[in-house]
């Protein structure tokens, strides 16, 4: 017994790696204060769980759920993306649930790319665009995303190799860890681009209702054709262990992802949507997070600023994209962080693929996830400041 040349050959996961490091030191008895992988310690809102106990207790010998979603489920987020961007799609052929937004991306080179096709994605960016566009033998092309420049890829300046065989284009919208979103304009000539080559545009605008400036647009109003848009309850909603989430766009791209859905999972259980149709039915919430994680970045942009670290306030999305002090590596920073005040944080190399010719956007970078309550980020702003 082996395992497969792909599973041998895969790198560690940033996030589970960040785990146990952090618990290795939670065991030597260390309080560590974990601003690492992006997991809200908010409470799921009490009518979001009251909906999946209600339904438990009403379909109490619950069979397998629709694969791709019940009606009411697709017909509350087809009405949530009407009110929210005036876009208008029918749950019949437009919208499919997920398992969370992870597997969804993860599987969503299986279903449009073939070996040895390319695929573009962020860097920094989520992990599994790469891995998932590796595991179905595709090839990835990075494009970096920084504090400043392009938010998006210009497909006009691609190599001629990746061109010839591109069949899939990430963006994050809003761009996640910088904080940066693309405006409509700007999505409008990318997707220009992508129609102009018959690509696919996949949009992860899972941070889209956590913004702290303004609300970003959705690729979904630069146009519905050649578009689909992934999306989760987990961070709006502070629903991350429920799982569940959706795609919506081109029909023909949900009916390919649909077939390929049907071969993986056995759906979301009924109780979750109803708990996700309860969210998204509330915008009350999403406003109060909205408010709670200002208030944290205020705190710890100030101690970092402090610190020497040069970081700007998110405009959308909980994270932090600092620059470690003098450049010092991203990965060196976090490790003394962790031995040292007790705080985990994401080094940037981790979240970063490196450049065709050189370079690493994630370099001289650490990321902060501001789920951590407030207390506890003024307790890490004052140990990060060797205060008592």
């Amino acid at each position: 017994m082996r395992p497969s040349r792909r599973i041998d050959n895969l790198p560690p996961y940033a996030f589970a790696e960040l785990d146990r490091l952090r618990d290795e030191r939670a065991a030597q008895g260390v309080d560590v204060i974990d601003f690492g992988v992006g997991d809200p310690t908010d409470p799921t809102p009490d009518h979001v769980v009251e909906a999946a106990v209600a339904n438990l207790r009403a379909d109490r010998c619950s069979g397998y759920p629709s694969y791709i979603g019940g009606a009411p489920y697709r017909t509350a987020i087809a009405e949530w993306i009407a009110r929210r961007y005036g876009v208008r799609l029918d749950p019949a052929t437009s919208i499919s649930s997920t398992v969370g937004s992870k597997e969804a991306v993860f599987h969503a080179a299986e279903a449009f790319v073939d070996p040895g096709d390319w695929v573009l994605a962020p860097s920094p960016g989520y992990p599994p665009y790469v891995r998932g566009a590796q595991f179905a033998e595709g090839r990835c092309e990075p494009y970096a995303v920084a504090m400043s420049g392009p938010v998006l890829p210009d497909l006009e300046a691609l190599p001629e190799e990746v061109g010839e065989r591109l069949r899939l284009v990430w963006i994050t919208q809003p761009h996640v860890p910088t904080g940066r979103a693309a405006t409509l304009e700007q999505l409008a000539r990318l997707l220009a681009q992508v129609r102009e080559r018959d690509v696919l545009l996949c949009s992860d605008e899972a941070y889209s209702e956590l913004w702290l400036e303004g609300p970003a647009p959705s690729a979904l109003q630069a146009g519905v054709e050649n578009v689909l848009v992934f999306q989760s309850l987990s961070k709006r909603a502070a629903m991350t262990g429920y799982r569940v989430g959706f795609v919506a766009g081109d029909p023909r791209a949900v009916a390919a992802f649909r077939r390929l859905k049907t071969n993986i999972d056995s759906g979301t259980p009924n109780f979750v949507q109803a708990a996700a149709i309860a969210a998204l039915g509330d915008e009350e919430a999403p406003a109060r997070s909205r408010e709670r994680y200002r208030e944290r970045a205020a705190v710890m942009v100030a101690a970092l600023r402090e610190a020497g670290c040069a970081v700007e306030t998110p405009g959308a999305g909980f994270y932090l994209w600092a620059a470690t002090p003098g450049g010092e590596p991203g990965v060196e920073f976090a490790r003394r962080l962790l031995l040292g005040p007790g705080l985990a944080v994401m080094p940037g190399e981790w979240l970063a693929e490196p450049l065709r010719g050189g370079g690493q956007p994630g370099a001289g970078r650490v990321r902060l996830a501001l789920v951590p309550p407030v207390e506890r980020c003024r307790e890490a702003a004052a140990r990060l400041l060797g205060r008592p």
